[in-house]
């Protein structure tokens, strides 16, 4: 292998390798963009999005699966389910920040070998519970912690494409690379159900008749990473101006609109990774019944339609960062904002139209039911209770759809903001042109990308938080506790809405150096 080395000129110059370092890299010198820097850049960037991506649909493996347990012979309540979705969203979050602080200390590309060869831990230990009846509640639980690992990919994913586009198009290209990786949720939550025999795609793929087999995935994805891994090590660069030392990232942690920005996020990022692990389970709550994986279920079925959310708030993220280049990051959040009031305010109006359903049989009855599944039929009231809410499906659809809209452009103007903001703290200082104002400029892209590391890992309690919300009531009266967390919800993008607007948009702010940011 060898090096890239960029000699440090006024134009563009050529590049010869040695290690798959990159000793100069002048993203804000335009000749030196146009005719070298851009097409490495977008290498990383194609590459990173593979990695990362295998890492979100690793990391929220457990959101679609936990929905198959029951038919794979594992006897867990909805309080249990909901907690183990919960759990590598927890994790995931809080290994963001030494996954940010690893791109400064090994490289990105060195650290995306690393961290795409730690997914194998969370796949192969999957594989393995599923397939073993006798696998206690506690092992699926630290397992899903695991999981999390995936989680951490997209910080220090973020952090090094970070380094690698000019300040005019962090936008876009941090936008296209969280949306990448972002799908991950949808791809899983769309193609597991299908891999593992559970679902049909809308009848165009006929569901196994040989049961579910959960493993399949497991494996699938751990293929996968071993590609992730050869792929960063054959096409991937690491940054000499990327390096740095952890405790002046650490820095960042002093500055207040690190954790203005992290409040922000947990109500963009958060919403969209909380809302795609608890989807399924909503769905399968409130609109299916099926006692005994032998009794074939009624309603809606939430293999066909759980991926939906995910894959239209992976979609609206590049939008977002688009639109924030162009009209400035705050308009665009507080916007976002906005609509995930109405959206949330709209889901507990269709709440109200739908009908409870009476409480399940007892573990007695439910055996009763496997063992002689043909004499078995569905009382009345839950058979209209099934089809009074199947017919506000497609309304509480619809919004929902139009919530992880507004969480994906939120997603990508608030780490638009991000670099801005430290941007704005390189210049305020400093005279264009000086030395001073290039050095200035270095720290800040630094900064700024430990920044990202550690919004994303508050931003991501999110996901840890939404779900666990839907958790202990569901057993006594579930549609009084959804109706109650989307109300908090509500009131939660209320508060997110304002401290983006006071802090960033009105002009009588005290902090008035980042308004428009």
């Amino acid at each position: 292998m060898t090096q890239t080395s960029i000699t440090p000129t006024t134009t563009a110059a050529a590049t010869t390798r040695r290690g798959r370092w990159i000793a100069d890299w002048r993203p804000e010198d335009t000749e030196f963009w146009e005719e070298t820097g851009a097409p490495i850049a977008r290498r990383n960037l194609l590459w990173s999005v593979f990695a990362e991506h295998l890492g979100f649909s690793v990391w929220l493996i457990w959101s679609v699966s936990s929905a198959f347990l029951a038919a794979q012979g594992f006897a867990f309540t909805p309080e249990q389910l909901f907690f183990l979705v919960a759990i590598p969203n927890l994790v995931g979050s809080l290994i963001r920040i030494p996954y940010t602080l690893a791109v400064g200390k090994f490289g990105g590309r060195n650290w995306t070998m690393i961290s795409a060869s730690m997914l194998l831990v969370p796949t192969l230990l999957f594989a393995y519970a599923v397939t073993n009846p006798a696998t206690p509640y506690w092992a699926f639980c630290l397992i899903a912690a695991t999981a999390g690992l995936g989680g951490g990919n997209f910080a220090s994913s973020m952090a090094n494409i970070n380094f690698f586009y000019p300040a005019r198009l962090k936008g876009s290209a941090l936008g296209l690379n969280a949306a990448g990786g972002n799908l991950g949720v949808s791809i899983i939550q769309f193609l597991l159900p299908v891999i593992v025999g559970g679902a049909g795609i809308f009848g165009l793929v006929k569901a196994s008749a040989g049961g579910i087999h959960l493993e399949r995935a497991a494996f699938v994805y751990a293929g996968l990473a071993v590609c992730a891994v050869l792929a960063a090590f054959l096409f991937m660069d690491n940054l000499e101006g990327a390096k740095t030392d952890t405790r002046s990232q650490l820095a960042v942690v002093r500055h207040r609109h690190t954790w203005v920005m992290s409040f922000l996020y947990i109500g963009t990022f958060g919403s969209f990774i909380g809302y795609s692990a608890a989807m399924p389970l909503l769905i399968k709550l409130n609109f299916w019944r099926q006692p005994v994986p032998q009794v074939p279920g009624i309603g809606i079925n939430f293999a066909f339609y759980a991926f939906l959310g995910a894959l239209v708030g992976s979609l609206a993220r590049p939008l977002g960062g688009y639109l924030a280049d162009r009209v400035g990051g705050a308009k665009v959040t507080v916007a976002a904002f906005a609509g995930m009031v109405l959206g949330t305010l709209g889901i507990v109006w269709t709440l109200g139209q739908l009908t409870s359903f009476p409480p399940p049989p007892s573990a007695d009855a439910l055996q009763a039911i496997a063992a002689d599944p043909g004499s078995f039929t569905y009382p009345a009231a839950v058979q209209n209770a099934v089809d009074a809410n199947s017919s506000w499906f497609p309304v509480f659809l619809g919004i929902f759809m139009f919530i992880f809209f507004c969480t994906g452009i939120g997603n990508g103007s608030t780490y638009k903001m991000i670099p801005a903001i430290f941007r704005k703290d390189a210049t305020r200082d400093t005279a264009e042109g000086t030395p001073e104002r290039e050095l200035a400029l270095i720290e800040g892209n630094k900064l700024s990308s430990a920044a990202v590391g550690i919004i994303g890992a508050v931003g991501a309690i999110g996901g840890f938080l939404i779900p666990i919300s839907f958790n202990s009531p569901w057993v006594t009266d579930p549609l009084a506790s959804t109706k109650a967390a989307f109300w908090a919800f509500t009131a939660f993008y209320v508060v997110c809405g304002t401290v983006a607007w006071a802090v960033y948009l009105r002009k009588r702010s005290a902090d008035t150096g980042y308004v428009g940011v």
